[in-house]
């Protein structure tokens, strides 16, 4: 972060809430590049589709992201600290 004197130029505070807010804007992008990964695993040649792992991997990318979504909304509701506004 560069600083002019001494002072960083954001609030560490708003700074976090802003890379919070980035990591939920992310979430769904990288949930759905996760979920289509079945998609491109391939099984050995001559041998049938293993489904039963990729609904297990499905269900528990499922719970992951909805943990992580979870985790990210106490920090989403809560507004920048002191009179940040959105801009800075």
């Amino acid at each position: 972060m560069t600083t002019l004197g001494g002072a960083p130029f954001v609030a560490p505070a708003a700074y976090r809430h802003r890379r919070l807010i980035d990591a939920a804007r992310i979430l769904p992008f990288a949930g759905f590049l996760l979920l289509m990964l079945p998609l491109a695993w391939e099984p050995p040649a001559g041998a049938l589709r293993d489904t039963a792992g990729d609904t297990v991997y499905l269900f528990a990318l499922w719970a992951l992201l909805i943990a992580a979504a979870a985790a990210l909304a106490p920090g989403l509701s809560r507004p920048p600290s002191e009179g940040q506004g959105r801009d800075g």
